[in-house]
């Protein structure tokens, strides 16, 4: 292994004195990062095309692995498969030690364990992402002697805060799914099927550069959000909650189409919706407390008739769904609230939602994303939020 003689320790494409005061506030000496996305966070946007969707490769998987010691960049390391070595040709890391020659898990950890003797790491602490270290790997760092911590924690807080070019990003992702969503709307008629909706969308996002992740359709009064074979009808109202990523960055929002017109209850309904919404927006701002984004939207559902069956939710969004700022602890993906009483920072990515699921009516929902600024919040991907009416194309029934 031999370092770079062109390596400079600056700049770094993160933010080194952050993750420094994570790393010793954790307790960690050592740190292994294995996962796709905080592999792309540290190494400066750089993903693996080759294993972007999959892992598996013959008996084994991909799993590039890259080493940063506290306080000391200069022992930095990355390993990767083999063929990453035309990306590494390709001048794309900026680790002094990268060696791309892995076929498996194992020939992975051996490198690093490898790696960690040399840099004077034998009675360090190691942090590792235990959600994403396969068994094999992990026991054979615990087989080392090593001590082992979670770094999971110390990972989304150096992402928390957002660079002005991930904030493009998301940006970028935002507007082009509700583009996508718009477009589907157009195209939907009545005969087609939901399963005939998720086909539209994917392919719009993918025109307009994203990688289509999900869709959750719904159709009619039926409140499954599963893509299916449910036929529409005219009248039906419909909801597209999508998510497509731009340079690993996730746009996920709601909107709402209808086959027809709305009437004045579906009118009254999504207002509600849209009302909880920006009532959420106005006391985000730098150095508010992440939990008061809750307070008016859940008393506004507390007097609201429609109370039993409706849903607020606030979350972080970036390189992953529900990712800090972890504003509560009583939403439906497990966590605690860490930053539910700590204030929130510019460059913070909140996703807001607002779903009525009307045992006559239907499931309507909006969900968008907004950037914490100094003095409040930007919503990104703004457009659309009122009833889109479908089938402006005039596509024939199917």
């Amino acid at each position: 292994m031999s370092a770079s003689p062109a390596f400079n320790l600056q700049p770094l494409p993160f933010n080194a004195a952050l993750l420094d005061q994570l790393l010793e506030e954790a307790g960690i000496d050592i740190l292994v990062v294995t996962s796709k996305h905080n592999i792309q966070y540290l190494l400066g946007g750089y993903r693996f095309f080759f294993f972007d969707y999959m892992d598996a490769v013959a008996l084994s998987r991909y799993l590039p692995i890259l080493i940063y010691q506290k306080g000391k960049p200069e022992n930095s390391a990355y390993f990767g498969a083999a063929l990453e070595n035309f990306e590494k040709l390709l001048g794309k890391f900026w680790t002094p030690v990268t060696q791309t020659v892995t076929w498996t898990s194992l020939d992975a950890i051996a490198l690093a364990v490898a790696h960690i003797k040399k840099i004077g790491g034998s009675s360090s602490v190691i942090g590792v992402e235990k959600s994403f270290l396969p068994m094999d790997s992990g026991q054979v760092l615990q087989d080392s002697g090593y001590r082992i911590a979670d770094a999971n924690f110390v990972l989304e807080r150096l992402r928390l805060v957002k660079t002005s070019e991930e904030l493009v990003f998301l940006r970028e992702a935002s507007e082009r799914v509700v583009a996508s969503m718009k477009a589907t709307f157009d195209y939907c008629a009545p005969g087609m099927t939901k399963n005939d909706l998720v086909t539209k969308i994917r392919k719009e996002e993918v025109n307009r550069d994203l990688k289509f992740e999900y869709c959750w359709p719904t159709a009619g009064a039926d409140l499954n959000r599963s893509p299916s074979n449910q036929v529409l009808k005219q009248g039906d109202i419909i909801s597209l909650d999508s998510a497509g990523n731009f340079h690993g960055y996730i746009g996920d929002l709601c909107r709402m189409g209808i086959l027809g017109e709305p009437d004045t209850e579906l009118e009254d309904l999504l207002g509600l919706i849209t009302h909880i919404q920006d009532e959420a927006r106005k006391p985000i701002r730098a150095g508010a407390r992440g939990g008061e984004i809750f307070t008016v939207p859940d008393e506004i559902i507390d007097k609201s008739p429609h109370k039993p069956y409706m849903e607020f939710l606030a979350h972080g969004m970036g390189l992953v769904s529900h990712e800090g700022p972890r504003l509560t602890g009583t939403g439906p993906v497990p966590y605690d609230g860490y930053d539910e009483h700590r204030p929130l920072q510019a460059g913070m990515v909140v996703s807001i939602e607002t779903a009525i699921k009307h045992p006559k009516r239907g499931y309507i929902k909006l969900e968008e994303t907004v950037v914490v600024t100094e003095t409040g919040c930007e919503g990104f991907g703004d457009d659309f939020r009122g009833w889109n009416r479908a089938n402006v194309s005039g596509a024939e029934p199917c």
